[in-house]
């Protein structure tokens, strides 16, 4: 081993640091000895620091790989869980399909069963078919074919008792009951359902058969005849309650469509002539070619423009607010209608729906010529209407006309009366919508038509007693002319009568 040399210093040279206050080599040597165990302090922090940074990377790691050992048994969990409820699904649906395809099989065993009756059914009486279903009232239910071959698809439907309409529809059923139900006499309605066969005859379809003709015809006209509601009808007549709705503005259409022009028309120079004639021989009033009557009809208040249906004159007289629409008519001397004018407003006077009407632009234009239309005081008096004298002290000339006038407006007053009376839906609000009671308005007109001139007789208590809410018009002489030609009518009565005495 060595051992390198170490000059000490001499007792001089250290007397003379020590003198001098210079410690520098003994400080060296602390220093050297501080930095020392400062390096080893450092080495041993550093250390500590690696292996507090080793353990907390560690616990990272360890905590990661937990967490992912969690995530794997969830995600593990999960599959099989899915895959039980698919199983479980799947069996579900395996035995859903099987009970289908046992209603399937039991609905075509019934299907062949039901055809085979049918058959024998249309075989022996009716061609109507009756199908059973337990479906709701008025939705079909789905359709179902045949699992053999030689099935016909059926819509199922509920079965409806048609007991009451067999009846009336049978032969051996009283013509004094048909008319008592439907307001006519048998004749009267085959000759309606002959007109209307093309215009409301379906064809049946592989789903059902098509109602006939003469049911169809009978749901309409018992509806108006009634005003029944439509559950009513629908139980009288075997027959879902929206297919009576359908049919009744169908049969009402092909009234309007059919019958109409043939039946409510303003009449040839033939036929005023002898209406013109029958007029002065009971009245001796000349050129009478009809009696004009305006007539309300109540409705539930529209939620649209209700002021404008609101009756004020049946308000007061009811003490109940009423609205209403309108019917204007003119009638020749059998109370059989040449003119009507529908479904203006309640709030509107006599003078105000005439000038409405297509009538009045005809007359304006010139085609009523030497022609009279008797009104009440509630029309204007004009070259074409004449009305009575509505002012006090009435001289006799006067007075007998008026009494003359007054038996015309009884004509188209009782016209009216005979109208409400067959078609009782006129007398009683009504669930149908405003914008579809025109068109049975109109129906119920011509079938008016129809009954008188057939003279289909009425009984005494159908008969609807008419009120008359008259408002003077404020320029109720509208014609110089007609008031001189109305004055000497006058006088022309007073004398004949004088005459006659």
């Amino acid at each position: 081993m060595e051992i390198g040399s170490f000059a000490f210093l001499s007792p001089e040279a250290f007397s003379y640091n020590n003198s001098g206050g210079d410690f520098s080599w003994f400080l060296d040597m602390e220093n050297e000895k501080k930095r020392g165990r400062k390096d080893e302090e450092s080495l041993v922090n550093e250390e500590l620091e690696k292996n507090v940074s080793r353990d907390f990377l560690s616990s990272i790691l360890l905590l990661d790989d937990g967490a992912k050992q969690e995530q794997q048994q969830w995600f593990n969990g999960s599959n099989q869980e899915r895959a039980v409820f698919e199983a479980n699904y799947k069996d579900e649906v395996q035995e859903t399909n099987d009970y289908f395809d046992q209603i399937q099989t039991h609905y075509t065993e019934t299907n062949g069963l039901d055809e085979s009756r049918n058959k024998r059914a249309r075989k022996s009486s009716s061609p109507v078919t009756d199908v059973v279903s337990a479906g709701n009232v008025d939705n079909a239910g789905p359709s179902h074919s045949g699992g053999g071959s030689g099935h016909q698809r059926r819509l199922w439907v509920k079965d409806r008792s048609k007991d009451w309409w067999n009846k009336c529809n049978h032969p051996d059923f009283s013509d004094e009951e048909f008319k008592r139900a439907f307001r006519m006499s048998k004749a009267t309605f085959d000759m309606i359902c002959e007109e209307l066969e093309p215009a409301v005859m379906k064809k049946n379809t592989m789903l059902r058969d098509a109602i006939p003709v003469r049911q169809r015809v009978a749901v309409c006209i018992w509806r108006l005849a009634t005003g029944e509601p439509l559950r009513m009808v629908s139980k009288r007549f075997g027959i879902g309650i929206s297919t009576c709705h359908k049919l009744v503005l169908e049969v009402s259409t092909a009234i309007k469509t059919v019958l109409m022009p043939k039946f409510v028309q303003w009449p040839d120079d033939n036929t005023m002539k002898k209406t013109k004639d029958e007029f002065e021989s009971a009245t001796g009033i000349p050129n009478v070619g009809g009696a004009i009557y305006t007539t309300h009809l109540p409705i539930i208040a529209p939620k649209v423009n209700a002021a404008a249906y609101y009756n004020k004159k049946h308000t007061e007289r009811t003490q109940r607010n009423s609205y209403s629409i309108t019917l204007q008519g003119i009638v020749d001397r059998s109370g059989v209608f040449s003119d009507v004018c529908i479904g203006w407003p309640g709030s509107m006077s006599d003078e105000q729906i005439l000038e409405k009407s297509a009538f009045y632009q005809s007359a304006r234009n010139g085609h009523l010529k030497n022609i009279w239309v008797v009104g009440s005081r509630g029309y204007p008096l004009m070259d074409w209407v004449m009305v009575p004298y509505s002012h006090q002290n009435l001289t006799w000339a006067q007075h007998a006309f008026n009494e003359k006038i007054g038996e015309i407006e009884k004509v188209g007053r009782e016209a009216f009366g005979r109208l409400k009376g067959r078609w009782w839906c006129l007398q009683k609000r009504s669930e149908i919508k405003l914008q579809e009671l025109p068109l049975l308005l109109g129906a119920c007109c011509v079938l008016h038509n129809i009954c008188e001139m057939r003279e289909e007789e009425m009984e005494t208590q159908l008969r609807f007693e008419m009120f008359d809410d008259e408002v003077i018009p404020q320029n109720n002489l509208r014609s110089t002319a007609s008031v001189q030609a109305r004055d000497h009518i006058a006088h022309n009565l007073l004398h004949h009568a004088t005459a006659f005495l």
